[in-house]
């Protein structure tokens, strides 16, 4: 049961890391029609910006100023380059933010290197938020912080005990999740600012005769939108790793989510990322094969089929292509995705 809970927890996780990124995307995507090709690369550089802020000031003031500083850094490419684009169609807009994807990596490659940074978090978010405690006889408890280690184990053989503890950095990235999916959804359907952005969508002539600076609108949500993928970026380098590749890592896992879910839809992004994080976190912790099924039910194979390498593979080992293949069968079956209202 242990097992089953803290799997459910690391999927959540992770599902709503992917959130976090691919809510600037789609917010991007559904306000501006720009599949913005550089997002992964601006949450990569919220990681690295964070990273240096940290050493400086510390944890939290780089939780709040990295994101300002790569929302910064996406409103001035607007500004200057994105927003020249769009009168020679979409293929120059997906060129532009490709190119800035490059630009950036070497850029930090050039600034802080190749390898990979220590980005540790605070002290109160190392170690376990809680454990989990699996006592054959006492049944499910829970303990917040770390376990002693008395208690993860017993002095009678018979008895069995396991502790699985839940990282306080996963904690915190889900409710660092949740509370901006909340401000995203209430700034978007309860604020002017919202009703004005979604406004500048639809009838952008009508807004600006209003008096609102259409172009200014635009260069704010794109600026937004870098701003949130910064924000995963400082969370996600303290809680994995804080690398070049952490660009290339996550930037096709964030446009299968997109897809996935339907352009342009918040609720979509927010369901295919749970789904994505799930699925996947489950499949890595199943070891299990064709071969392993067929001989736990009972059920001999020939010498031919058990030498076969298809039988022997794992589903940990297909897991990372599990999203892409989710991904083919969503174009197949419902090309708008879960919950988009348009196609591609």
């Amino acid at each position: 049961m242990e097992f089953f809970i803290i799997s459910m927890l690391n999927g959540l996780s992770y599902g709503l890391l992917l959130f976090m990124l691919s809510s600037g995307l789609t917010l991007i995507f559904s306000m501006m029609g720009v599949l913005n090709f550089a997002h992964a690369s601006f949450y990569m550089v919220g990681a690295y910006v964070g990273y240096s802020v940290s050493q400086i000031v510390g944890f939290w003031p780089a939780l709040v100023i990295a994101p300002l500083v790569v929302g910064a850094l996406g409103a001035l490419f607007e500004r200057i380059a994105l927003r020249k684009v769009p009168k020679f169609g979409h293929v120059p807009e997906l060129l532009v933010t490709f190119g800035l994807s490059y630009v950036l990596l070497e850029l930090v490659q050039l600034i802080w290197g190749r390898l990979a940074l220590e980005f540790r978090p605070p002290e109160i978010l190392q170690g376990p938020a809680f454990t989990l405690i699996n006592h054959s006889i006492n049944g499910l408890s829970v303990l917040w912080g770390v376990a002693p280690a008395e208690m993860c184990s017993a002095a009678d053989a018979a008895v069995r005990v396991v502790c699985s503890p839940f990282p306080a950095t996963r904690g915190f990235m889900m409710l660092v999740a949740l509370v901006m999916l909340g401000s995203v959804w209430l700034l978007l359907t309860r604020t002017r600012i919202g009703l004005v952005i979604q406004a500048a969508l639809t009838h952008p002539h009508m807004v600006e005769s209003l008096g609102h600076n259409v172009p200014m609108v635009f260069m704010m949500v794109f600026g937004a939108g870098a701003a949130l993928a910064g924000l995963a970026g400082v969370i996600g380098g303290s809680t994995f790793l804080t690398e070049p590749a952490m660009a290339a890592t996550v930037g096709s896992i964030i446009f299968v989510v997109v897809v996935v879910g339907g352009m342009g839809s918040l609720s979509g992004a927010f369901l295919a990322s749970i789904l994505i994080g799930v699925i996947q976190t489950f499949a890595i912790a199943f070891d299990y094969s064709v071969m392993s099924l067929a001989q736990q039910m009972g059920v001999p194979l020939s010498a031919g089929a058990s030498s076969n390498s298809l039988v022997k593979l794992t589903l940990s080992q297909i897991a990372p292509i599990l999203p892409y293949l989710f991904l083919v069968l969503i174009l197949i079956f419902r090309p708008k995705g879960l919950l988009g209202t348009r196609e591609g």
